[in-house]
């Protein structure tokens, strides 16, 4: 299947600062893809360019198979940066002078858009009213106007509070249920982990890795294993084939494989033989924190 958007070779520098270098990877149609790293990582510029905003040094990028342009445009919907809404003005009102200049969509959209964000209840009462959390899901429903395959979102849980950040969340997970295509930058691990299919790590705009969450998590299996004598439990795993290494963590002892070749019957069996009875055997991925910071040395 044909990516929604492929990137070959994107750079980009601001004087000496060289903010993008040679980024490559695809966005699958259907996916919700998280674009991860620390401030200042090239997440921003990346989407800038994207989005025709600004001009790569080099490289090319293309979006359902075609190079940007005004066509392809329109089918993207976006949210790079704090919604520009008159605070004086209902959603509704605010909905329909952003499409009257965006020329996206009909009139008989904003309902559609608000009842999709679960703004419809509301959609009377003045922007300065809503919280900040209905500040960003109206400027969601801002971007969904003339129903676009693909969106691009900056950062869009930045500044919310837990329920804030929830309800964006729960947003996502409906819109890509919906079939939209979604490509969102975060610095925020959690958020990337909870609602991502597929994430690029960039650090200082290189691109460090792409591709599945649960490929990028899994390049080890770590077996967490617990029972009366942790100490003793440690020194007997020191003897089963396969680990590459092993750790005590208070009174559980995780021990470490190559992707895939972790065996929990062999593992139980094995204790057991030597007589150790275990009260705790699960397999754990690497959490995207543990992985990111790996990665990012930061």
């Amino acid at each position: 299947m044909q990516p929604v958007l492929s990137i070959n070779g994107i750079s980009k520098s601001y004087g000496s600062i060289k903010a993008l270098k040679n980024v490559s990877f695809d966005v699958p149609e259907g996916s919700v893809f998280g674009i991860l790293g620390p401030n200042g990582s090239g997440k921003t510029t990346m989407l800038s360019i994207l989005l025709d905003i600004l001009k790569a040094d080099s490289g090319t990028f293309a979006w359902f198979g075609q190079p940007g342009s005004p066509d392809t445009r329109k089918k993207i919907g976006s949210l790079l940066e704090t919604p520009n809404f008159y605070h004086y003005l209902s959603a509704v009102d605010n909905l329909h002078i952003t499409q009257a200049i965006s020329g996206r969509g009909t009139d008989a959209d904003i309902d559609h858009v608000l009842e999709i964000v679960k703004l419809a209840e509301r959609k009377h009462s003045k922007f300065s009213a809503y919280s900040l959390g209905m500040k960003q899901r109206l400027a969601i429903a801002a971007a969904l106007l003339g129903n676009p395959q693909v969106l691009v979102f900056d950062e869009p849980t930045n500044g919310l509070d837990p329920v804030g950040i929830a309800e964006i969340r729960e947003l996502i997970r409906e819109l890509a249920i919906r079939g939209k295509t979604i490509i969102m930058a975060s610095h925020l691990l959690d958020e990337v982990e909870k609602v991502c299919t597929h994430l690029a790590i960039l650090k200082k705009g290189t691109l460090l890795t792409a591709g599945q969450v649960d490929e990028v998590l899994s390049n080890e299996d770590i077996v967490e294993v617990s029972s009366g004598d942790p100490d003793h439990l440690k020194s007997i795993l020191n003897e089963f084939p396969g680990y590459s290494s092993i750790k005590q963590e208070g009174k559980n002892v995780r021990v470490f494989f190559p992707v895939g070749t972790a065996k929990l019957e062999e593992i139980n069996r094995f204790c057991f033989e030597k007589g150790i009875t275990l009260n705790l055997l699960s397999v754990k991925k690497k959490s995207l924190e543990t992985k990111f910071f790996e990665l990012t040395n930061d």
